[in-house]
């Protein structure tokens, strides 16, 4: 077992894993040295994941390890951009090699299938938290932004919504689909890349739909329609909703527009484009959704199918609020 801070580096983290043509110094110096390749601009994100407050207490190490980097990778993706680094401070209550070990190996899993290397960061003794920050290459011009919707414009997102909102809500989600979808969130790096070319605003869907397409809208000004039947939800969310939600109109509806977690991604496109890219979508994991249409008048609103307005009980998480 490892006995200081310097030996869980050795460990858990130093061990060798993606290697970098573009990474000159990583672990083991005081500051990691890497090279931006010439005519790209260097995308930068962070994230930190705290115990009780963004997962239960009963989160496995693997899905700890695998949602801290992929909530980083998943801004990424909504920025269009391609991963390349990553740093970790990791904050942990007691030295467990097994919690250390299935941690590390989820984190490198991940990273590895993206060709992320781990750089540097800090371990710590405290509360459990953990904080990531991702590094990632975009061509000058091509970044994704949440700045450039018109009205008009289509709104889509990418996979399926709800869901982890769903396993958060039932007593007992087991290994269930849609516990897989709240502890290992799927980043949509595939989807960003195609949608550098088609996207004229994006953002990942972390703290609910209505929360984060607000956030898209409100630098322009704009408001938006949306389709709330057309949400896209997995087939494991409409099982349970026999169950839970008979009658369709309470939670069928409600988290797939406030829940936050899913990390899908949320964007707009002008009309003479979508056909050409729903085509390249529909190849990659998760696909996309048509759900409404950019406006000018500002505010979101909701409709079902017969036409009739809805009226969202909640609008998404906020960290700083009482009421989410």
């Amino acid at each position: 077992m490892a006995e200081s801070e310097f030996d869980i580096i050795r460990h858990y983290f130093a061990r060798h894993r993606a290697s970098r043509d573009d990474v000159l110094a990583g672990i083991g110096d005081d500051a990691a040295l890497v090279l931006v390749p010439a005519g790209r601009v260097l995308a930068v994100c962070m994230d930190t994941l705290v115990a009780g407050v963004h997962f239960p207490p009963e989160t496995s190490a693997a899905a700890i390890g695998h949602k801290a980097l992929a909530v980083n990778l998943s801004d990424l993706a909504a920025m269009g951009a391609e991963p390349a680094w990553a740093t970790l401070a990791l904050t942990v209550p007691e030295n467990d090699a097994a919690w250390l070990a299935a941690f590390s190996d989820a984190f490198f899993t991940l990273a590895d299938r993206y060709g992320v290397q781990l750089v540097g960061g800090d371990t710590t003794r405290g509360p459990l938290a953990v904080t990531v920050q991702a590094h990632g290459f975009v061509t000058p011009g091509k970044a994704l932004r949440r700045q450039g919707a018109r009205p008009g414009e289509r709104i889509y997102v990418t996979g399926t919504l709800g869901d982890a909102g769903l396993a958060l809500r039932m007593t007992d989600p087991g290994d269930s689909w849609l516990r897989t979808r709240l502890d290992f969130p799927e980043p949509r790096i595939e989807a960003g890349l195609v949608l550098r070319d088609y996207a004229s605003a994006a953002i990942d869907i972390s703290d609910g739909l209505l929360a984060d397409l607000g956030h898209l809208l409100e630098g322009d000004r704009l408001g938006a329609s949306l389709r709330i039947d057309a949400l896209p939800r997995s087939e494991a969310f409409l099982e349970a909703m026999q169950v839970l939600d008979p009658d369709r109109r309470g939670v069928y509806y409600e988290l797939p527009l406030s829940a936050g977690d899913d990390y899908e991604l949320c964007f707009t496109v002008a009309e003479k484009h979508c056909s050409e890219m729903e085509e390249r979508l529909a190849g990659i994991p998760g696909g996309c959704r048509w759900i409404g249409v950019v406006e000018a008048e500002q505010g979101i609103r909701c409709y079902v199918d017969d036409g009739a307005p809805y009226r969202p009980a909640v609008t998404g998480y906020q960290h700083f609020s009482s009421t989410p």
